[in-house]
């Protein structure tokens, strides 16, 4: 096994310069993503349109719903128990529990090849109202399988703190979809979506197979009691299947809805705007799954430990993406015809509003994985199960009274909702205690964030860019500042540059 056992100390797991170090680090292999996705969904937008983009769409959400369902939880559950293993040092048992996760995994992979394979003409019948379909889902089947394998495969790479491989193998898919897609999609339009899914998922198992062999060799066992073997693992991942089955299926019937109530052109607008703010930001929340999530999974029967590492990812995490946010927000207008043509216009009053529900994302996501940390599946699956049931609510009426911007405030009274239930659920159950510094911070980021968005409807000509630079800029002074003093990067980076002057 090529890695090395590291216990650290829990004020230096907990501390600003870890949690930004590693948000930096996917961060920034996050950016580099985001600038190569930027030209492939620039390119796959101008040869497909709205109405080839909102089909790539439902197939995709069809993939993570049946994946999901067929998982049994491994890629959630087995990084508690993987966690909690590589910290207490037993090189025999990490590799044992490993064969064991691979095992159940390869069982759930031909368990969601068969099921897709059974309920294609069922997902036909529910996305779609015209033509047939069938066999169209049915291809997804291979894709399905190989999802189920891949999440398994990461899971156990953030388990071991293998962080660095895991983000290399974000960039190589990211430069294996641009190089695959766009040419099948030029050559074969909407004929080629699935030829071009099923090779990019195959090349993304390819990549994580080999960096994970080199960690772990990939052994698997059918011994007759791996099932009672991997008992616990599978009783605690069958309740977060349950849960990824609710926020999938969410997902998964939102899509459905337009594409068989509205068009294929309005869900590719509404998943354009969609995944223009979710994707972007999501190089801040990919930190929080990588790192955080198995560091605060290490510690969570310490209380005390436990409140430190959630309150400083909180911090780190606002201040990171506060700045991002708003100029995001204030610039939306030229963004989306630049990222997406045109056409897709009409999603950027929806995404401006979904800005203002990842701020609420930000200070919420740190608290909600204590449930997941503490393997509390059966709150865990009601906290899930009631968001989930209230997006969709919420999402479908929005739009049915006031367009794809009711959709947008569907989703932030869903986010709103969530940090009220999960912030007052974790003070009373887990003893969470908000840092004043929490409190502090946000009282700064999020009035400028409402600002910027009253700037956005209420604002235009030269006022609407003066201002909103203004408050940009204000909350990356902010930000910069209070990062610079919390943190010993700025010291270390001065020292390196006076360092090479020197030279």
């Amino acid at each position: 096994m090529r890695f090395i056992f590291k216990m650290e100390n829990k004020e230096h797991q907990s501390s600003y310069t870890h949690i930004l170090k590693y948000t930096g680090l996917f961060g920034g292999m996050q950016g580099l993503n985001i600038l190569i996705g930027i030209v492939r969904t620039k390119l796959v937008a101008l040869i497909l349109g709205p109405g080839g983009m909102g089909l790539v769409s439902l197939f995709t959400s069809t993939i993570s719903f049946i994946s999901s369902a067929t998982n049994l939880g491994l890629p959630t559950s087995s990084v508690k128990t993987l966690s909690e293993v590589y910290e207490g040092g037993n090189r025999e048992m990490l590799r044992n529990i490993v064969r064991l996760v691979r095992s159940l995994s390869l069982m759930a992979a031909v368990l969601g090849v068969v099921v897709c394979l059974l309920l294609s003409s069922s997902f036909d019948v529910l996305t779609f109202s015209w033509g047939s379909h069938k066999l169209h889902f049915a291809l997804l089947a291979p894709i399905v399988g190989m999802m189920v394998l891949i999440g398994t495969e990461m899971a156990i790479l953030k388990s071991v703190r293998q962080l660095k491989q895991v983000a290399l193998i974000s960039t190589l898919n990211m430069v294996a979809a641009l190089i695959i897609s766009v040419p099948i999609y030029y050559y074969f339009g909407q004929r080629g979506i699935i030829p071009a899914l099923t090779l990019m998922v195959l090349v993304q198992l390819l990549f994580t197979l080999h960096y994970s062999r080199k960690v772990f060799p990939l052994e698997v066992s059918f011994r007759n009691n791996v099932f009672k073997e991997g008992n616990e693992m599978l009783r605690l991942g069958l309740a977060f299947l349950a849960s990824g089955l609710f926020t999938t299926g969410a997902d998964f019937i939102i899509r459905s809805y337009f594409s068989k109530y509205a068009s294929l052109e309005v869900l590719g607008i509404f998943n354009a705007g969609f995944m223009l703010t979710t994707t972007y930001a999501g190089m801040v929340f990919t930190a929080m799954e990588t790192d955080y999530f198995p560091r605060l999974s290490g510690v969570n029967k310490d209380v005390a430990a436990c409140n430190l590492m959630i309150n400083r990812q909180i911090e780190v995490t606002l201040l990171l993406i506060a700045p991002m946010l708003l100029a995001f927000m204030i610039f939306m207008p030229l963004v989306v015809p630049i990222l997406y043509t045109s056409k897709f216009m009409p999603c950027v009053p929806m995404a401006q509003v979904i800005v203002l529900a990842l701020y609420l994302r930000a200070m919420k996501l740190p608290v909600a994985y204590l449930t997941l940390a503490k393997a509390d599946s059966k709150i865990f699956l009601v906290l899930e199960a009631y968001s989930s049931i209230l997006m969709v609510a919420a999402v479908i009426l929005g739009y049915h009274f006031w367009g794809l911007e009711g959709a947008g405030w569907g989703l932030f009274v869903t986010g709103l909702v969530d940090i009220i239930v999960i912030w007052v659920f974790a003070h009373f159950h887990y003893k969470y205690e908000v840092s004043p510094m929490v409190l502090k911070y946000a009282t700064i980021q999020l009035p400028l964030a409402i600002a910027g968005f009253f700037v956005t409807r209420c604002l235009g000509g030269v006022s609407y860019w003066v201002l909103g630079v203004v408050l940009v800029l204000v909350s990356l002074a902010v930000s910069v500042e209070i990062l610079r003093r919390k943190t010993s990067l700025w010291k270390k980076l001065k020292q390196n540059l006076a360092g090479r002057f020197k030279r």
